[in-house]
């Protein structure tokens, strides 16, 4: 979705702003959130998820081609991370949150390293480990 097409359902859904106005709203908005992101600051939005400024450190890299290390800066960088609801809409037939000890991140980090594994040939974990953050 582009900025263009929130814009048109901001002025289809809400009513009572022009097409203008809607779109003053929207840049108001993305400048804010812009504005607060640049702070360093997190943005919590209820049942959608939260923005986070992360910042990297520097590290050393490898150019793919030769193998010669490249140091590559550091930087902040953006993150999202959505909430229960938001990942629950998007994959209803899962269950979401409600696990304790946060069971959720454990299956997800097993299938992606059981996944990773397969394909590697080695089997990989069953049911946990994996790179769940």
């Amino acid at each position: 979705m582009t900025k263009a097409e929130i814009i048109d359902a901001i002025y289809e859904r809400v009513g009572g702003f022009s097409k203008k106005e809607a779109s003053e709203v929207v840049e108001a908005v993305f400048d804010a959130m812009k504005e607060v992101l640049e702070t360093g600051q997190k943005i919590k939005i209820a049942r959608f998820g939260n923005f986070v400024v992360r910042a990297k450190k520097q590290r050393v890299g490898r150019n793919p081609q030769t193998g010669a290390p490249i140091p590559i800066t550091a930087r902040r960088v953006l993150k999202f991370h959505p909430s229960d609801k938001l990942k629950h809409a998007l994959n209803p037939h899962k269950a979401v949150g409600g696990a304790v000890g946060g069971a959720v991140g454990g299956a997800v980090g097993g299938a992606v390293g059981a996944t990773a594994g397969a394909a590697a040939g080695t089997g990989g974990p069953v049911g946990g480990g994996g790179a769940s953050g």
